[in-house]
């Protein structure tokens, strides 16, 4: 039988806190353990939330207290990607960031990313999945809180787009910050390789490492996995991290 490799992917995301030295030091970090990539996210603010928009629940324990300006906090500019995309050419591994609007995607393409990331809360984005479609490049599509049917309704916006099945990866995801145990439900991920015809992985938000090395057992082509280099940091999502 045929076996892929496994895509490892090191989630700094937001943990880089806005601070480009911890954001060097997620990519050492990164680099040092073996990862394939590490992803961070690239967004604006005034684009992704309104001004009252309300902190989620996990977000309110880290002791934030205004949705907007935190995100602003942890905004990268075109200057900052230029930086960190050198920084993991440095170290030898491959830079990787998530895009939350159309402008954010733009922005990856010119910085010459070559794959795109489809976070859980987008995958009802229509305009944002067309766009993504549209250059037929490799998708990693998170599915989170979606069901059988949005994730086929997504997966067809993506084909109908121009980007082809083949070239698309679904996450199996479970949206809780840390997710526990009993919730992971991995069967989720066959069954959507199963029904949909796809490849598939893990978006691992579990505390330990356990659950993605089951997930690779049984299938995953994809391992994500959000990491920090101290879980006692301030932050939204560094004590769910690993």
């Amino acid at each position: 039988m045929n076996q892929r490799s496994t895509l490892i992917v090191a989630e700094a995301g937001v943990n880089h806190n806005g601070d480009l030295k911890i954001a060097r030091s997620l990519i050492e970090a990164a680099a040092d353990a073996g990862a394939d990539l590490i992803k961070f996210q690239t967004f604006t603010a005034d684009r992704l939330v309104g001004k009252q928009a309300p902190l989620a629940a996990y977000q309110l324990l880290t002791g934030e207290s205004d949705h907007f300006e935190m995100l602003r906090r942890l905004e990268l500019s075109r200057a900052d990607h230029e930086h960190l995309i050198e920084i993991c050419g440095l170290n030898g591994i491959g830079f990787f960031s998530t895009a939350f609007d159309l402008e954010s995607v733009d922005l990856l393409v010119e910085l010459g990313q070559t794959r795109f990331k489809v976070p859980s809360g987008e995958i009802n984005n229509l305009p944002l999945l067309r766009h993504i479609g549209s250059f037929g490049r490799e998708v990693i599509l998170s599915t989170g809180m979606a069901d059988l049917t949005e994730v086929a309704a997504a997966l067809q916006v993506l084909e109908s787009s121009g980007t082809p099945r083949e070239r698309t990866t679904v996450l199996h995801c479970t949206t809780d910050y840390p997710a526990s145990m009993g919730d992971v439900n991995l069967r989720a991920m066959t069954t959507i390789a199963r029904e949909l015809d796809v490849s598939v992985g893990y978006s691992d938000h579990t505390l330990g490492t356990e659950v993605s090395v089951a997930a690779v057992a049984m299938g995953a082509t994809v391992i994500e996995k959000h990491f920090t280099l101290d879980r006692s940091y301030s932050g939204p999502d560094h004590s769910a991290s690993l």
